[in-house]
Order: structure tokens, then sequence, then C-alpha cells
């Protein structure tokens, strides 16, 4: 098996005369916290839109797993193992925490329309299981406590930790996480390192595009930068950040 997880290869997406990527090419590494970040308008988004199927590339192929990823619908790329959180939370504001998880667990269910409409015994057995399967995602991202809550009442920090138990309900080989920590104050932060931590150490991989730079050099195994849709480092933190095209384009000297 191939240590390479994800391999972008030349990705390029224009926006009418606006390039919004151009042959942006990364890796990410099985079992490893991979950053990506760069300053408003470096494509960071865009990219994460073409990988999960929001946008159609205009150029260039993703492999994905040791296969071509089939870029198609968002759900369908989903069920080749990419999940995703959004930077502007997509939760269903009137049904339960513990419903929004159910939602993304059905993704995997094995009944289907006729099974739900008839309620046959074997399709009881399953929403059992996607039901405790939830729970339990509840309880590793510490939201168990407000499961029969309707989401739009959780805080904005277990709204967050929400949109993940949902994505990882999907079984994810790669879990993309758009700004997970924008809008947190330092002790949500803090949870949120330790939570995606254990996602990595229980077998994901994590993709992250975060704006919190003290929070991307110390918790990624390595980082990309984009600026202008071109990627003009990537490397491990360390080296990053004294990178004199990062510090220039985005840093601005802060961590130089």
């Amino acid at each position: 098996m191939s240590n390479v997880l994800l391999d972008a290869r030349r990705i390029g997406k224009s926006f009418g005369g606006v390039q919004a990527l151009r042959d942006v090419s990364l890796t990410i590494r099985r079992g490893e916290i991979y950053g990506l970040i760069g300053p408003n308008g470096a494509g960071k988004t865009t990219f994460f839109n073409v990988l999960t199927g929001l946008y159609s590339a205009d150029a260039g192929e993703v492999m994905f797993d040791e296969a071509r990823l089939n870029i198609g619908a968002p759900h369908e790329v989903t069920r080749q193992g990419i999940a995703r959180t959004f930077q502007n939370i997509r939760l269903f504001a009137n049904m339960s925490a513990l419903e929004n998880v159910m939602v993304g667990r059905h993704l995997r269910s094995r009944t289907g329309v006729i099974g739900a409409v008839l309620r046959n015994k074997a399709t009881r057995i399953e929403e059992a299981d996607i039901a405790d399967r939830a729970h339990r995602l509840l309880q590793y991202v510490n939201v168990d406590a407000r499961a029969n809550d309707l989401a739009r009442h959780l805080s904005y920090g277990d709204q967050r930790r929400l949109e993940i138990a949902r994505a990882l309900a999907t079984e994810p080989k790669l879990l993309a996480l758009d700004e997970p920590a924008a809008g947190m104050n330092a002790t949500e932060t803090a949870a949120l390192r330790e939570l995606v931590e254990s996602i990595r150490d229980d077998g994901v991989t994590v993709l992250l595009i975060e704006h919190d730079v003290k929070l991307v050099m110390g918790l990624c195994n390595r980082v990309a930068v984009l600026d202008y849709g071109e990627k003009i480092a990537e490397d491990v933190p360390e080296l990053v950040q004294r990178d004199p095209k990062v510090v220039e384009a985005y840093l601005g000297g802060a961590l130089a």
C-alpha cells in the first residue's frame, strides 16, 4: 500500500477571467494532519470545493487511495472516502444533534427506499445501529449531553464539533476541515486541537484549512501555502514558516 493517500496533480480552476487555482499539486500522506494556508483569496476553499465535488476542475486530476478520484456529485466523493466540514456551518438547524449525525451515517446504510417505507426487521435493526453509532460519535466529540437538543440551540463550539461528528459518520479516510477554529475562543480552540489529534490517532487522515497560524504550525505534520491560486511552499511547519516567499506573501514576518 502506498504511503500517499491523496495526490492532486496540476489542478486548475478559473471563474471567468480569474484564475483561482493554477497548476496546484500536493500530496497528503496516510495518517498525517496536512495544513493548507494562505491569505484570503489564495484559492484554499476553491481547492476544497474542487476536491469534494462542489466545483469541477478545469485541469488536472486527483488520485485517492491508489485510484483516480471520481469527482462528481459531493455525495459520490463522500462515498469514495472524503468527508468535509464548511467554513460557514451547515447543519440541519431544526433537527436534533443526534439526527444530524444519523443523516451522515445513512450514507453507509444498506436498506433502500422500500425498506424505509415498509419498516421491515432489517431496516429497524439498521436504524438502531445507526442511532447507536451516532450516540457514540456525539460522545467522541463531547456533545453527547446535547443529543436531543435542536442543532440551532447548541453553542457555536458545539455546532462546530457536531459538524465534525456528522462528517465522521460517513467513515472517511480523509477528513477535510474548512476553518474549524473560526470564531472559537482559546479554550474551544485547545479542545478542537485535541479532537483533531484524536481523529488522526484513530486512523483518519486530516486536511485542514485554517487562518490560526499558531494552531496550524503546532498541529500539522506538513503544510502547503497558496498565494494567488499557486502553491508557493510545501514542507514541515518549521521550514514553511521560515520560507521567504511565505513570509512575504502571508505571514508578514511574524514567524520569520
